[in-house]
């Protein structure tokens, strides 16, 4: 007997099989959902420390208050006579102390053959002939036009209770108008003159001593006076001002008297790293 073979689409199948096709079995699988992650909170950036005025700590009261004594009035601290180099401007120059810590700029014998107003004012860096200023310096004022008679003129040197920093007296043009040479315009430089400063010393009960370097105040001194005292210190990351102060046998008192306006970042007083402290009181 011949075998018979039929087919299912292209399978061929066995005589006797089930012509239909069997499904096929499916397995169900559950799977458990893999949870999320949640969401990492952005990061917050740490909030800048907000600046405030550096206070004295309570047991500040107790020691005496700083002091220092100001030039006694009537106390010339620098004179001279000033001339441009053409000869153009001649003068004779005091800066006299008042008597409660500042001065005052007294010009006598003025003359000037410049067609133009001038003025002078005093400087650390001594610019040349020719220059243009753009700042104004310290202790300055106009003294007036072109006079052959001789004038004078007064007026107060500002808030600068120490003055012998500022180097040199310059005489400069004032004028507004365009219609000048530029050579005596606005903020050229007319004459330049070294000042010989003579301010006497003060008596102070200030009196810093540097102990060295010691936990919240190891910055490094920057400058020492003549008689190797203190002049200015630099302070170091995570300085504190009342360690600080400790650190050159003086109360925060009188360091905050000696550098007016310094502020601090926190309630522990942290000072900002970088900054010049002046620790000579004659400085001041």
């Amino acid at each position: 007997m011949s075998a018979v073979l039929s087919t299912n689409g292209s399978a061929p199948l066995a005589a006797g099989a089930p012509t239909g096709s069997a499904s096929p079995t499916t397995i169900a699988r559950t799977s458990t959902p893999t949870p999320s992650a949640s969401p990492s909170p952005m990061p917050t950036a740490p909030a800048t420390p907000s600046p405030r005025a550096a206070t004295p700590p309570p047991e500040d009261a107790a020691a005496p208050a700083p002091f220092i004594t100001p030039v006694p009035a009537g106390t010339v601290v620098a004179e001279s006579d000033v001339a441009s180099p053409k000869g153009s401007i001649h003068f004779h120059y005091r800066v006299v102390a008042t008597g409660d810590g500042t001065y005052t700029t007294d010009v006598t014998d003025f003359t000037s053959s410049l067609p133009v107003p001038v003025g002078v004012s005093f400087y650390q860096v001594a610019p040349s002939v020719g220059d243009g200023i753009t700042f104004g310096g310290d202790g300055g004022s106009e003294i007036g036009g072109p006079t052959a008679t001789p004038a004078s003129a007064s007026w107060s040197f500002g808030a600068v209770t120490q003055p012998s920093y500022l180097s040199t007296l310059v005489v400069h043009s004032t004028s507004t108008s365009p219609d000048v040479p530029v050579e005596i315009s606005a903020g050229k430089v007319l004459a330049v003159a070294p000042v010989a400063w003579s301010v006497p010393p003060r008596g102070t009960n200030i009196a810093p001593v540097d102990s060295g370097a010691v936990a919240f105040a190891t910055g490094a001194l920057e400058a020492t006076t003549a008689s190797g005292s203190p002049k200015r210190y630099t302070v170091a990351p995570d300085d504190l001002i009342d360690a600080v102060a400790l650190r050159f046998g003086i109360s925060v008192s009188a360091l905050l008297y000696m550098n007016q306006g310094l502020q601090v970042i926190d309630d522990a007083q942290h000072l900002f790293a970088g900054t010049t402290l002046v620790l000579d009181p004659d400085s001041v």
